[in-house]
């Protein structure tokens, strides 16, 4: 099977090479490798291989180089190469890209822009206290159902979406988290205070009444709108640009919609989200103003550059410290971390304008959806059950679930063959 798939990259000529790495079971860090070709046919084709799972050391770069040398593949032939817009990865000096830019200048480098859009989310959430303890306490939410059956079912009875845990990584992904307390506030909130009354101990109690309050506060509901306009625009954009057959031209059409949308959204974004807000409080039957928190000062000496005046009314602080600084903060990500998708357009956009392309484009994005979906399978390969499976094992049952269309041309009878050939024992007479 894998010389099949050797030999189709090699027949193709010219590849891409797409990794992507993630932890296992076994706290290994395993790195997908993926190769994209064009299948010469009558009809271009696009072919993605899987070449399996190898442990990621620190020297990601020569372990690829390695791999490619053992099936007898040359770099020298590779002209594109993508990974997530990690440091590591994307550092224009000790990156790997930068490191296999040295030995082989034509393999252009194309960061994913699924992850890229993760990058943008992260950034804008890290810069505001409100965007970060606002997902925690969305997380305590969660905790609080999940961890007892008994609350669980009081949290169904007042609702039909559950409340769901939010990733880790995946930060465009956390709109699944926040679409239950968006459109079913007023239903988890009395969960809460039922939840309340049912429990046994004080902790569960207090925590209970603790995120009532909290979910049924103007600040809380404000939050939850932003970030689920803003998430559910981000995901969808990040779900398109995972297919792979998106094209160059489409995926920064795509990137420069969401900064449009993202401009318009700063300017009116705020206001809608009060309205919104406001009508979810009042559903709850409870106040729609923000309480006003004590500002501390301190005696500063004269300087000719003096602080700011702080804010003290406590909406527009809201605006300024957490939706100004949301939103400004993604628009300014989004332009850094997209720019050498520009750079990339700018270079083979032309092609998309020859006559003879038809509806076809010649150069495609790179992303490394693929190795993500890779990622699936190795969650499904080695589970708990199967936490102490050779690496050699794993490999090779990915390799022959994620390339089921090769494995189908695979002849049964001379794997068989092959397999009692290897494994019969000479008997002695």
């Amino acid at each position: 099977m894998m010389e099949r798939m050797v030999a189709e990259i090699k027949l193709s000529k010219y590849y891409a090479i797409i990794l992507d790495c993630t932890p296992d079971l076994s706290h290994l860090e395993q790195m997908s490798v993926v190769i994209r070709t064009v299948k010469l046919e009558e009809t271009p084709e696009i072919k993605e291989h899987f070449l399996g799972f190898l442990v990621a050391p620190e020297s990601t770069g020569l372990l690829i180089l390695s791999r490619l040398e053992e099936l007898n593949i040359p770099f020298s032939d590779c002209r594109g190469q993508s990974y997530d817009n990690g440091a590591n990865m994307k550092g224009k000096n000790k990156g790997v890209q930068a490191r296999l830019l040295v030995k082989n200048p034509r393999a252009l480098y194309v960061p994913c822009g699924a992850h890229t859009l993760n990058l943008v989310v992260a950034d804008a959430a890290k810069n505001s206290i409100d965007a970060t303890s606002f997902f925690g306490n969305v997380q305590k939410i969660y905790t609080l159902f999940s961890a007892a059956p008994q609350r669980w079912a009081i949290l169904k009875q007042h609702v039909t979406i559950t409340v769901k845990s939010w990733s880790e990584t995946r930060w465009e992904s956390r709109v699944n988290s926040i679409i239950p307390l968006r459109y079913q506030a007023s239903g988890i909130r009395d969960a809460l205070l039922e939840a309340r009354e049912k429990a046994t101990d004080a902790i569960t109690k207090i925590e209970a009444q603790s995120l009532a309050e909290e979910v049924g506060s103007f600040r809380f509901q404000i939050c939850t709108v932003v970030w689920h306009d803003v998430l559910s625009k981000i995901n969808t954009v990040s779900k398109l640009l995972q297919s792979s057959t998106m094209q160059l031209d489409v995926a920064v059409n795509l990137l420069e919609s969401i900064k449009s949308h993202l401009l318009s959204y700063r300017n009116d974004g705020f206001a809608a989200a009060q309205a919104s807000a406001k009508d979810a409080c009042e559903e709850m039957h409870v106040e729609t103003v923000l309480k006003e928190k004590r500002l501390r000062s301190t005696k500063t000496h004269f300087a000719y550059e003096a602080p700011d005046e702080p804010v003290r009314d406590a909406l527009k602080r809201l605006e300024t410290t957490f939706f100004n600084v949301v939103v400004d903060s993604a628009i300014a990500s989004l332009d850094d971390q997209f720019e050498t998708l520009g750079q990339v357009k700018s270079k083979f956009g032309v092609l998309q304008n020859f006559p003879t392309l038809d509806d076809e484009a010649l150069e495609k994005q790179l992303t490394v959806a693929s190795a993500e979906r890779s990622f699936s399978k190795l969650k499904l390969i080695k589970t708990y059950l199967r936490s102490s499976m050779a690496q050699d094992r794993l490999t090779g049952l990915a390799i022959i679930s994620i390339n089921h269309e090769v494995g189908r041309q695979v002849s049964y009878d001379d794997v068989i063959d092959d397999f009692a050939a290897r494994k019969s024992r000479r008997h002695r007479f």
